[in-house]
């Protein structure tokens, strides 16, 4: 059983877009979503530097737009599942058929201008947690102050809050634990973002959201979601709420997944699966070098009837 992935922000880097693009169908469909998105995705992908490309505004539709642009080379492949970390959301939305391709690009920019506009109203910040357990982790956090945004499995959590607190954070962990301050603009999947989810939520009122034609885990609790408008909402409530990734890796677990492409920027979601989910064959779409191996590998762990079958529990 094959899960095709779609990675959040923080996965992107400088030019990673480039040996895509060598390829003129790609870039002809590229510079046609830069039109509909009314963003140069293709400077963005190319030759924008770390700073520009880190900016939630920018970042957000380039990571959607490159998982998309992966799939199209992919054939569209309609996986068993597919889920997405926080934006990656609207990539897994679009690869099950949830939301066009004008739609999920939009949507991704509404969704990256609204938060970062959110994100400029307090000093609010994030960090990434390595280590530790569970529970002790959850415990300090609320003592000072602070929300586990990202629960991501494998040892790893991401707390998000006021800067001062995760000063003090830094500076007294939990035991065992590893603390790394992350270059993002704000504290996301809290209630920092409120304001976002209001903007977003108005802005969905204009799209049309279809069923899955695979099934689709929520970051909100790992469920399989059967209904796309229910989907769209629960992209929108996930801006100002946790992300529990590991339950999205339980549920693959529990449903006997057996493989996982991850789309580009790919990397950081097959190293959380590598660590969790031992057993698993998993690959990293970095590159057009990698399409060769995962096509073989979607052949190997796709049957016909996940090909052809909608779901419809």
């Amino acid at each position: 059983m094959l899960a095709i992935l779609a990675p959040g922000q923080g996965s992107q880097s400088p030019g990673f877009l480039s040996p895509w693009l060598e390829d003129a169908s790609l870039l002809e469909l590229l510079t046609s979503w830069s039109d509909a998105a009314k963003v140069d995705l293709i400077r963005l992908g190319t030759s924008a530097d770390a700073d520009e490309i880190r900016a939630t505004e920018n970042a957000q539709p380039l990571i959607v737009a490159a998982g998309m642009l992966a799939a199209r080379a992919l054939g569209n492949p309609t996986p068993a599942v597919t889920a997405g970390h926080s934006v990656g959301e609207i990539t897994a939305a679009n690869i099950a058929a949830i939301l066009n391709d004008h739609d999920a690009l939009t949507l991704v920019c509404e969704r990256g201008q609204a938060m970062s506009v959110s994100a400029a109203q307090t000093a609010t910040g994030m960090s990434a947690l390595l280590g530790g357990e569970r529970d002790t982790i959850i415990a300090a956090l609320s003592e000072m102050g602070l929300v586990a945004a990202n629960e991501n499995g494998a040892g790893q959590i991401v707390a998000a809050g006021p800067l001062t607190a995760l000063e003090l954070l830094a500076a007294n962990p939990p035991a065992g634990v590893r603390v790394r301050p992350l270059a993002v603009a704000g504290a996301f999947h809290t209630d920092a973002m409120s304001g976002a989810v209001a903007r977003v939520a108005e802005f969905a009122r204009t799209l049309t959201a279809c069923d899955p034609e695979s099934r689709i885990l929520s970051n909100a609790d790992g469920a399989s979601i059967s209904s796309g408008q229910e989907f769209l909402a629960r992209i929108i409530n996930q801006i100002a709420n946790p992300v529990r990734w590991d339950l999205c890796m339980e549920t693959m677990k529990n449903l006997g997944v057996t493989a996982v492409i991850e789309l580009p920027p790919a990397g950081t979601l097959i190293g959380l699966v590598k660590r969790a989910l031992p057993g698993i064959e998993t690959l990293a779409l970095k590159s057009p070098a990698d399409l060769d191996a995962a096509r073989d590998l979607i052949a190997r762990h796709t049957s016909n009837i996940q090909n052809t079958e909608k779901v419809t529990q």
